[in-house]
Protein backbone atom coordinates (compact mmCIF):
# COMPACT_ATOMS: atom_id res chain seq x y z
CA UNK A 1 0.00 0.00 0.00
CA UNK A 2 1.45 3.16 -0.77
CA UNK A 3 0.11 6.06 1.56
CA UNK A 4 1.21 9.81 1.62
CA UNK A 5 0.72 12.08 4.52
CA UNK A 6 0.27 15.53 3.21
CA UNK A 7 0.32 18.93 4.85
CA UNK A 8 0.78 22.32 5.12
CA UNK A 9 2.28 23.39 8.57
CA UNK A 10 3.56 26.96 9.95
CA UNK A 11 4.93 26.17 12.87
CA UNK A 12 5.45 22.97 12.57
CA UNK A 13 2.50 20.98 14.29
CA UNK A 14 1.02 20.06 11.49
CA UNK A 15 3.94 18.35 10.43
CA UNK A 16 4.72 16.87 13.54
CA UNK A 17 0.84 15.73 13.01
CA UNK A 18 1.86 14.11 9.84
CA UNK A 19 5.06 12.79 10.53
CA UNK A 20 3.39 10.98 13.54
CA UNK A 21 0.33 9.46 11.85
CA UNK A 22 2.72 8.31 8.87
CA UNK A 23 4.36 6.32 11.51
CA UNK A 24 1.45 4.94 12.50
CA UNK A 25 0.17 3.92 8.81
CA UNK A 26 3.80 1.84 8.66
CA UNK A 27 7.09 1.88 6.49
CA UNK A 28 4.73 2.13 3.35
CA UNK A 29 3.70 5.98 4.52
CA UNK A 30 4.99 9.24 3.83
CA UNK A 31 4.95 12.57 5.20
CA UNK A 32 5.47 15.34 2.68
CA UNK A 33 5.44 19.07 2.36
CA UNK A 34 2.68 20.47 -0.17
CA UNK A 35 5.56 21.04 -2.81
CA UNK A 36 6.88 17.34 -2.33
CA UNK A 37 3.65 15.51 -2.79
CA UNK A 38 3.29 16.43 -6.58
CA UNK A 39 3.89 14.11 -9.50
CA UNK A 40 5.40 10.57 -9.21
CA UNK A 41 5.55 10.97 -5.34
CA UNK A 42 1.89 10.71 -5.42
CA UNK A 43 1.38 8.59 -8.05
CA UNK A 44 -0.89 5.30 -7.41
CA UNK A 45 -1.31 6.12 -4.20
CA UNK A 46 -3.76 4.04 -2.29
CA UNK A 47 -4.64 6.57 0.42
CA UNK A 48 -3.70 10.44 0.63
CA UNK A 49 -3.90 11.77 4.27
CA UNK A 50 -4.17 15.60 4.22
CA UNK A 51 -3.81 17.93 6.63
CA UNK A 52 -3.82 21.43 7.67
CA UNK A 53 -3.84 24.02 10.68
CA UNK A 54 -7.04 25.62 11.90
CA UNK A 55 -6.71 29.36 10.86
CA UNK A 56 -9.75 31.96 11.85
CA UNK A 57 -12.57 28.92 12.39
CA UNK A 58 -11.27 27.38 8.33
CA UNK A 59 -8.49 26.07 6.35
CA UNK A 60 -6.50 28.41 5.63
CA UNK A 61 -6.70 31.39 2.86
CA UNK A 62 -4.18 33.20 1.21
CA UNK A 63 -5.21 35.99 2.30
CA UNK A 64 -4.78 34.72 5.70
CA UNK A 65 -0.79 33.86 4.93
CA UNK A 66 -0.71 36.83 3.55
CA UNK A 67 -1.32 38.45 6.56
CA UNK A 68 0.31 36.77 8.82
CA UNK A 69 3.44 37.00 6.15
CA UNK A 70 2.81 40.55 7.01
CA UNK A 71 2.45 40.27 10.37
CA UNK A 72 3.88 37.38 12.35
CA UNK A 73 2.61 38.58 15.64
CA UNK A 74 4.63 37.36 18.11
CA UNK A 75 5.24 33.93 17.28
CA UNK A 76 8.03 32.27 18.76
CA UNK A 77 9.56 31.75 15.30
CA UNK A 78 8.59 32.84 11.58
CA UNK A 79 6.12 30.67 10.16
CA UNK A 80 6.61 28.43 7.39
CA UNK A 81 4.94 30.09 4.19
CA UNK A 82 7.57 28.50 1.75
CA UNK A 83 5.68 26.01 0.72
CA UNK A 84 2.21 26.12 -0.84
CA UNK A 85 -1.25 25.94 0.75
CA UNK A 86 -3.60 22.80 1.46
CA UNK A 87 -5.99 24.86 -0.85
CA UNK A 88 -3.62 25.68 -3.45
CA UNK A 89 -2.22 22.06 -3.50
CA UNK A 90 -5.90 20.61 -3.71
CA UNK A 91 -6.44 22.90 -6.90
CA UNK A 92 -3.45 20.94 -8.27
CA UNK A 93 -4.10 17.54 -7.33
CA UNK A 94 -4.94 15.47 -10.09
CA UNK A 95 -8.35 12.94 -10.35
CA UNK A 96 -7.72 9.96 -8.81
CA UNK A 97 -9.49 6.49 -7.05
CA UNK A 98 -7.54 5.95 -3.73
CA UNK A 99 -8.94 6.42 0.00
CA UNK A 100 -8.68 9.40 1.83
CA UNK A 101 -8.55 11.11 5.09
CA UNK A 102 -8.25 14.40 6.52
CA UNK A 103 -6.16 16.05 9.41
CA UNK A 104 -6.37 19.48 11.14
CA UNK A 105 -4.49 21.17 14.17
CA UNK A 106 -6.68 23.19 16.31
CA UNK A 107 -7.28 25.16 19.58
CA UNK A 108 -9.29 23.06 22.06
CA UNK A 109 -12.46 24.70 21.61
CA UNK A 110 -11.97 26.49 17.95
CA UNK A 111 -15.18 25.99 15.93
CA UNK A 112 -15.04 25.23 12.58
CA UNK A 113 -12.16 23.14 11.04
CA UNK A 114 -10.14 22.26 8.16
CA UNK A 115 -11.09 18.76 7.43
CA UNK A 116 -14.85 18.76 5.99
CA UNK A 117 -12.89 21.22 3.28
CA UNK A 118 -10.23 18.81 2.71
CA UNK A 119 -12.38 15.76 2.37
CA UNK A 120 -14.74 17.35 0.54
CA UNK A 121 -12.11 18.69 -2.30
CA UNK A 122 -10.52 15.24 -2.18
CA UNK A 123 -14.08 13.25 -2.92
CA UNK A 124 -14.83 15.74 -5.92
CA UNK A 125 -11.43 14.46 -7.27
CA UNK A 126 -12.72 10.49 -6.82
CA UNK A 127 -10.81 9.99 -3.54
CA UNK A 128 -13.03 7.77 -1.36
CA UNK A 129 -12.98 9.20 2.59
CA UNK A 130 -12.24 6.32 5.16
CA UNK A 131 -12.55 8.01 8.45
CA UNK A 132 -13.64 11.13 10.18
CA UNK A 133 -11.29 13.99 10.22
CA UNK A 134 -8.50 13.71 12.90
CA UNK A 135 -8.28 16.74 15.18
CA UNK A 136 -5.34 17.38 17.01
CA UNK A 137 -5.01 20.37 19.78
CA UNK A 138 -2.48 22.70 20.31
CA UNK A 139 -1.30 25.07 22.97
CA UNK A 140 -2.17 28.17 22.37
CA UNK A 141 -2.34 30.37 18.99
CA UNK A 142 1.13 28.52 18.15
CA UNK A 143 1.63 25.68 19.92
CA UNK A 144 3.64 23.13 20.75
CA UNK A 145 0.64 20.21 20.41
CA UNK A 146 -0.31 19.46 23.55
CA UNK A 147 0.53 16.63 25.60
CA UNK A 148 -0.51 13.20 24.67
CA UNK A 149 -1.41 14.46 20.87
CA UNK A 150 1.43 13.23 18.83
CA UNK A 151 0.80 9.36 20.38
CA UNK A 152 -3.46 10.36 19.25
CA UNK A 153 -1.72 10.79 15.88
CA UNK A 154 -0.15 7.43 16.00
CA UNK A 155 -2.65 5.66 16.43
CA UNK A 156 -4.96 7.74 14.21
CA UNK A 157 -2.60 6.69 11.70
CA UNK A 158 -2.86 2.80 12.59
CA UNK A 159 -6.32 3.09 13.07
CA UNK A 160 -6.27 4.37 8.90
CA UNK A 161 -3.69 1.82 8.50
CA UNK A 162 -6.30 -1.08 9.55
CA UNK A 163 -8.76 0.32 7.74
CA UNK A 164 -7.20 -0.26 4.86
CA UNK A 165 -6.14 -3.86 5.42
CA UNK A 166 -9.77 -4.52 6.32
CA UNK A 167 -11.42 -7.18 3.46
Amino acid sequence: MKAIVVFESLWGNTAAAARAIAEGIGLEAQAMTTSEAAGEAIAGADLIVAGAPVLGFRLPTEDMRESIRKNPGKAPAPPDLSQPSMRTWLEGLPEGHGCCAAFETRLRMSPGGSTSTILHDLEELGYRPIAKGGRFIVKGKYGPLRDGELEKARHWGEELAGVMAAP
